[in-house]
């Protein structure tokens, strides 16, 4: 991988070798990747929240069934009180930044309000807080062999259940990500 390579739009898949909890067998949506640095959200970590639950304390009433019994995501230790919504399509909301023709993450409540009212995206979930590296960490993380990288895709995002999403991952790669060896091997 070239370090002028943008990662957006890239799942990031962890090696079984990285230790960090927060990471551990985890899928990493990246949704931003510049000189600056790279924010992803962790899409295979369902928390013990339903929507229901966010659209209370919200006081969004009356909201959609299905919708609220859809799990909230740990997305990332970083700011992990806010909500972030992965989404497809694109669409036109207070606040969203595009990680693809057709994908994007937003942050504003009338996502949310929509979603109740089904009126929202087709296909979503939401995450509380983010993952971020600071400029070069990411590359040298990769370097390092803690992370596999691969382009997303809605299949992996949207319709793979949650705990198959690791090695649904690794397998767009070819990879069987549970024969990998932990350690990293330089020549």
């Amino acid at each position: 991988m070239n370090a002028t390579t943008p990662l957006a739009n890239q799942f990031l898949i962890a090696m079984p070798g990285l230790g960090d909890p927060n990471f551990f067998r985890t899928v990493t949506l990246i949704c931003e990747h510049s000189a600056e640095g790279a924010m992803g959200i962790i899409i295979n970590r369902p928390i013990e929240l339903a929507l229901r639950e966010v659209f209370q304390q919200l006081e969004i009433e009356n909201p959609d069934t299905l919708a609220a019994r859809q799990p909230v995501y740990f997305g990332g230790p970083i700011q992990n009180n806010r909500g972030f919504v992965v989404h497809e399509p694109l669409g036109t909301w207070e606040s969203t930044l595009a990680v693809s023709e057709t994908l994007g993450v937003s942050t504003s409540r009338d996502i949310l309000q929509a979603i109740a009212n089904r009126e929202g995206p087709k296909q979503f979930i939401l995450a509380l807080g983010y993952a971020g590296w600071g400029p070069g960490q990411l590359e040298q993380e990769i370097a390092d062999n803690a992370w596999l990288s691969v382009p997303a895709t809605s299949e992996v995002l949207f319709k793979t259940p949650p705990e198959a999403r690791w090695a649904a991952a690794a397998h767009l790669l070819g990879v069987d990500v549970t024969r990998l060896c932990g350690d990293a091997g330089h020549a």
